[in-house]
């Protein structure tokens, strides 16, 4: 079969891909295994974020903030760089090398995460920030492999798993920090590290013991090509996808001005301001706990079961609202000082998110074809991942600027947002739907 074949050909390809690869419930081993990659990935994200402030004083760190920043970014560019490549990789040699890869070198850079706490060693934590951003690249692999396994009228409930694992990781992340500042006073050590670690090695036994192969029939296309830059070009050529890959920037951009903003917002530094917050750093950790607790009980609580009677579109566009509410609601409770209505913005704020993102995956991967799930998903993590690298760098000025500053932005790009997925679902339709069929999103199957 030639590599690009006639209209007919991709039809029946495309058509046949299914029954090869005979997709429907995942088994429990191996969405056990595809949900801690996730939840790792994020429990080593969750773990440093609000210890960066205490490895700044410790380690030294130039008071201008530059290396804090860097080491902030650090994670995030790498996974800008290397999500697309996993992903495409998976697409060649299969999704359970490339997960099983990830889940050792997890295991080898939270190691090393440990040793240079323990040692005080910046260049050290810069290398398995560094590390740890490449190994936790895979998460679009994991979509895929969702994607794999579920038909598109089940993928919202099974990317709200993955959505889910990322909550539950950045719960158990900020714990297991405030453990490790509990036990150990101002300098959390290298437990933190060393945990992360363990959890990883269990994930990879247990993902070598349970996690089945997903991609069983691939196109001569993903076979043969190397890099495939014609496939991102395909994919790009879908009316929708670039819009999609907007809105996850937006939306993700948004949250990480927010996520970023909200330790300094709580903790206050001489450099923002007189923030009417002045959280000890017990109080910092459980309040990012208790975000991530949140976003994993409505993803795995609520998003996941409403996704069989609620398409994402409705869902994505009623998550973007939330954060809109959520955002204008923080202005309000930063001029009243009023830290209750500060929790109650954080319920709208994770649950608009919540709604949101996995919705907003879902439809991506619902346009995608088969064969370049891996590659597309991967352009989607990067997108998230840059959507990091700006909304971090933005928001703190923002914030010296004005306490305000940030979550009117965010809240105005938000609008932009929810108008950008409405615009997507009706220039677009699903892989493989016919222009008049219900492949848009619209309507559940």
């Amino acid at each position: 079969m030639p590599s690009h074949g006639s209209s007919s050909t991709s039809s029946d390809s495309a058509s046949a891909a299914p029954s090869a690869a005979t997709p429907g419930e995942p088994s429990r081993g191996s969405l056990l295994v595809v949900f801690l990659t996730v939840f790792i990935d994020l429990l080593g994200f969750g773990l440093v974020l609000p210890l960066l402030p205490i490895y700044a004083d410790q380690f030294a760190v130039d008071p201008h903030g530059w290396q804090l920043g860097a080491l902030m970014a650090s994670f995030s560019v790498m996974q800008l760089i290397f999500a697309p490549i996993w992903g495409l990789a998976s697409d060649r040699i299969g999704r359970r090398p490339v997960l099983l890869i990830g889940l050792a070198a997890s295991v080898v850079f939270y190691s090393l995460f440990g040793i240079a706490a323990s040692w005080g060693s910046l260049a050290l934590i810069f290398v398995s920030r560094i590390g740890a951003g490449i190994a936790g690249a895979t998460i679009p692999t994991a979509q895929a492999y969702i994607a794999d396994c579920t038909p598109p009228e089940k993928r919202a409930r099974g990317m709200a798993l993955i959505g889910m694992a990322f909550g539950m990781g950045f719960t158990f992340g900020p714990l297991l920090g405030l453990v490790a500042v509990l036990f150990g006073g101002d300098d959390p050590g290298p437990w933190p590290g060393y945990v992360a670690a363990a959890l990883s090695a269990a994930a990879l036994v247990l993902g070598w013991l349970k996690l089945p192969e997903s991609l069983h029939a691939r196109s001569a296309t993903a076979v043969r090509s190397h890099f495939a830059p014609s496939q991102l070009r395909a994919a790009a050529r879908e009316r929708s996808i670039p819009l999609l890959l907007l809105a996850i920037f937006v939306c993700v951009f948004s949250f990480a001005n927010f996520e970023t903003t909200l330790s300094l917002l709580l903790k206050g530094t001489e450099d923002v301001g007189d923030t009417p917050f002045r959280f000890g750093w017990n109080e910092m950790f459980l309040t990012f706990a208790f975000i991530g607790f949140v976003l994993a009980l409505i993803q795995g609580g609520i998003v996941r079961p409403l996704s069989k009677r609620i398409p994402e579109v409705h869902m994505a566009t009623a998550g973007a609202l939330l954060e809109v509410v959520g955002f204008s609601l923080v202005t309000v409770a930063v001029s009243r000082a009023s830290t209750p209505l500060l929790f109650l913005t954080l319920l709208f704020v994770v649950t608009g998110f919540a709604c949101m993102q996995p919705s907003l995956n879902s439809l991506l991967s619902r346009r995608t074809s088969p064969e370049r799930q891996g590659a597309v998903l991967g352009v989607g993590q990067s997108v998230n991942a840059l959507a990091r690298i700006v909304g971090s760098g933005l928001g703190i000025p923002l914030l010296k600027a004005d306490l305000t500053a940030p979550y009117w932005t965010a809240a105005a790009l938000m609008l932009v947002g929810a108008v950008l997925v409405l615009v997507a679902v009706r220039t677009g339709k699903d892989y493989g739907a016919s222009e008049t069929g219900s492949g848009n999103g619209t309507s559940p199957a």
